[in-house]
């Protein structure tokens, strides 16, 4: 059994990684978090130490190691906001435990580097959190694009819609510098999987970028992409609305739907048991959406001859 520490407790995402820690037969000994309000860890892990303050989280951590092996941390499963992420991979490195961090696992390709020197500095490791590499319809996907002749080049269009409401504008989500914009901070998984499926990043358009919608022009080894991404409810078409949808995600290949709305709620638990079993995605594999995102957050704004139908509705 592996001894882990939560950072991020409070978070959207940290039930499904105490999830996954418990479905892998592992314990969560200590979490992190400068809110409160994390009484979900009683479902998973009660009698885990709790810490609002990140000083007395590093010296718990700290004691275990030097004083406590048996209970020391072994790993870390980072549920922080973005920009924090470099900085909690260190601090996993530093107390001699493995990092498993969630996506962007850094905002910039630089940080990246330093990262990866610590881990040769270290001896050890960030694993990385990309789980649509995971999903059985997109591993059939790409097993089916690479079945096919390298020169082919797919037509693609990626939507992506998940309302969010006045809330976010007052978080550090909206913050560009903490959560790298939209394209970051809910694009760049997709970004990985088209890299996944398609192979390398040939040409990268932004042609509408605001604190709310992002969208643009990607080229790969083996398909042309047109990308739209947003967190406004107008934008998630009449009838899923009317059923009461706030996210619609919609991948075309060739003018076919591939249909992975399903298939979602167990990829955590299926990326801890990769990661622990000893395969898992390193840094290096992040580089490609890594760079792209960071790309498209200073980009100047084109208008391309392959632009996505939404686009439309906001340029002027």
């Amino acid at each position: 059994m592996k001894n882990f520490a939560l950072i991020g407790a409070a978070g959207y995402i940290a039930p499904r990684h105490m999830a996954a820690v418990k479905q892998t037969e592992n314990r969560i000994t200590v979490a992190y978090d400068v809110n409160d309000s994390v009484g979900i860890i009683d479902s998973h892990f009660p009698d885990a130490r709790f810490f609002t303050e990140f000083e007395r989280f590093d010296r718990h951590v700290y004691n275990l190691l030097r004083t406590d092996r048996a209970n020391a941390i072994d790993y870390v499963s980072i549920c922080s906001p973005n920009y924090l992420h470099d900085a909690h991979c260190r601090l996993a490195m530093r107390s001699e435990a493995d990092a498993i961090c969630e996506k962007p696992i850094v905002l910039n390709p630089w940080n990246l580097d330093g990262l990866i020197e610590m881990e040769q500095a270290t001896g050890r490791r960030v694993h990385t959190i990309l789980q649509l590499r995971l999903h059985p319809a997109i591993v059939a996907l790409r097993e089916r694009v690479h079945n096919k002749s390298q020169g082919n080049k797919h037509e693609v269009d990626l939507t992506y819609i998940t309302a969010r409401g006045h809330w976010y504008t007052q978080s550090w989500k909206s913050d560009l510098a903490k959560s790298g914009g939209i394209a970051t901070n809910i694009g760049i998984h997709f970004f990985d999987m088209l890299y996944y499926v398609f192979g390398a990043l040939q040409s990268n358009e932004v042609h509408y970028h605001d604190s709310r919608h992002a969208a643009g022009y990607l080229e790969f080894e083996r398909a042309r992409v047109r990308w739209f991404m947003s967190i406004d409810l107008e934008d998630v078409p009449v009838a899923a609305r009317e059923r009461g949808q706030s996210t619609w995600r919609s991948i075309t290949v060739d003018g076919e739907e591939i249909e992975f709305s399903g298939g979602f709620t167990d990829l955590h638990t299926r990326s801890y048991q990769e990661i622990l079993a000893g395969n898992s995605f390193d840094l290096e594999t992040n580089r490609t959406a890594v760079e792209a995102a960071a790309y498209i957050r200073t980009a100047t704004i084109t208008a391309g001859s392959a632009m996505h139908p939404f686009v439309d509705r906001y340029r002027r």
